[in-house]
């Protein structure tokens, strides 16, 4: 009897040690990422270069438009080279006031989704099957 008892607290305590552990590893984790976003960040910022808008043609080509410096190019990007297309006059670019306009934040998508799903879920028990 005192032995299942101390198998059962050996057991409490197995669970919990690796409890301990896998919250630790989550912690370390999530520091090591942000300290990576930040670093990453702080290599990336760059005054005279950023590419302002990218478009996907196919699996591995790319037409982006850059502005370095003061100048707009486009360029088109493939696996194995960068090739300059032309310089935009910047009158004939449109920028758009939000800096991320076209993307949205997981939590909009998410509600979004989940408000879907609710339509949907509702439409069935009204027997409207589309």
């Amino acid at each position: 009897m005192i032995l299942a008892v101390s198998e059962r607290a050996d057991s409490y305590m197995q669970f919990i040690t690796v409890l301990i552990i896998f919250v630790f590893v989550l912690l370390i984790t999530y520091w090591v990422t942000k300290w990576t976003a930040g670093y990453q960040k702080s290599r990336t910022s760059n005054a005279n270069m950023e590419v302002l808008e990218t478009i996907r043609l196919s699996g591995n080509k790319y037409v982006q438009i850059v502005r370095v410096g003061r100048k707009y190019l486009a360029v088109a990007i493939c696996k194995d080279t960068v090739t300059m297309l032309t310089e935009i006059p910047e009158q004939d670019l449109v920028f758009s006031d939000g800096g991320m306009s076209g993307t949205s934040k997981f939590k909009d998508l998410l509600a979004n989704m989940v408000k879907t799903q609710n339509d949907l879920s509702t439409d069935k028990e009204d027997g409207r099957n589309e």
